[in-house]
């Protein structure tokens, strides 16, 4: 395993995190503890470290296979998890939410099921757009207060609210969002507009859900698979199985037949090359070992440029501006080619 530092926090975790959604049966989906032990040992015997999971998955289940696998080696594992989602059902709108009461009340039934004195890095699941951002930063920095939680994390949450939460925690002396977690992929682009230039802007760490698309980025649509049947599949897809995702999982295929790689280890390792933590589900622990060997894969410029024409999105206003003939000569002052731009944005657009 290889490690990197998370964020602005110092806190060092694992290229690849290991997602537990799974963990807990329940759902023709999850699996069973006896199987989700053995990838958790597998994901820690490789040197893994950083385990993701949240107060709703398979029910609760998951945080309480999470603390149990952790166990006595508790210090050595970062573990996340999150709030702001309940079960349906349970009959009381303030069981979900990023409030102040969900919180408090999620935060501690998540330490019970865990079975742990803190949570290393605790997550809004999601943005409710109710709550202000003053409550939510307030309420997540008296939890860091409380010893309760050590790090900050937003998850599916507009750039704008990450933004102003890392000016109050500028001007007031709160706590700083140490990272995000964010639907990520060739697939799913779109947090490149805003995200991805503000976490570098702010050091904000980046954690991706659904890396590989749902399994579509595995191969296992593009190679052999009937288009039919893969259409079946549309409904338990998060994106469309349609026909640009398809071309985007043919062009993964081709690169990988090329290097001599699996189509999941070139998509990881296209994710890993923009500083991006995958979070990396398994049903079995031989899954698991081949998407941790694409930490060791570093593709080639020419790979990583066909990935990125392959799976190009519009940028829009006012990022497609970047690159216009015009506004590169009125906005250098038509000396754009000699001037030295240490980090020039959106590099695809660039006229460089």
């Amino acid at each position: 395993m290889r490690y990197t530092i998370l964020g602005r926090s110092g806190l060092r975790v694992a290229k690849i995190a290991l997602g537990t959604m799974t963990f807990g049966p329940g759902a023709e989906w999850s699996r069973s503890e006896a199987e989700s032990k053995a990838v958790f040992d597998a994901y820690a015997e490789a040197g893994g470290n950083f385990i993701d999971t949240a107060n709703m998955y398979t029910g609760g289940v998951s945080e309480e296979l999470v603390g149990k696998f952790v166990g006595a080696d508790r210090d050595r594992f970062v573990v996340a998890t999150k709030y702001a989602n309940a079960v349906p059902g349970a009959g009381n709108p303030n069981a979900a939410g990023m409030h102040r009461k969900s919180l408090v009340q999620s935060l501690d039934k998540s330490l019970q099921r865990l079975g742990l004195d803190y949570i290393d890095l605790y997550y809004v699941h999601w943005w409710d757009f109710t709550t202000p951002v003053d409550e939510v930063h307030r309420a997540l920095d008296d939890a860091v207060r409380a010893g309760k939680i050590l790090h900050i994390g937003l998850s599916d949450v507009p750039a704008w609210a990450v933004s102003r939460m890392q000016a109050m925690s500028d001007a007031r002396g709160l706590a700083p969002v140490t990272a995000m977690q964010l639907e990520y992929s060739l697939v799913q682009r779109s947090i490149e507009r805003e995200h991805l230039a503000m976490a570098s802007v702010f050091d904000i760490g980046v954690t991706a859900w659904s890396p590989l698309a749902g399994g579509m980025l595995t191969g296992k649509y593009s190679r052999g698979v009937a288009l039919e049947g893969a259409k079946r599949m549309d409904s338990m897809q998060l994106q469309p199985l349609d026909d640009r995702n398809l071309a985007i999982a043919a062009a993964v295929d081709r690169v990988a037949d090329r290097i001599g790689a699996k189509s999941s280890q070139v998509a990881l390792a296209w994710l890993l090359s923009k500083g991006v933590i995958p979070i990396v589900g398994a049903t079995r622990p031989e899954q698991l070992a081949d998407n941790l060997a694409s930490v060791d894969l570093e593709l080639a410029d020419d790979a990583l440029t066909e990935l990125d024409a392959a799976s190009a999105i519009d940028l829009g206003h006012p990022y497609q501006m970047v690159g216009w003939e015009m506004q590169m000569a009125l906005g250098y002052a038509g000396m754009f080619d000699q001037i030295d731009i240490p980090s020039w944005p959106f590099r695809r657009n660039s006229p460089r």
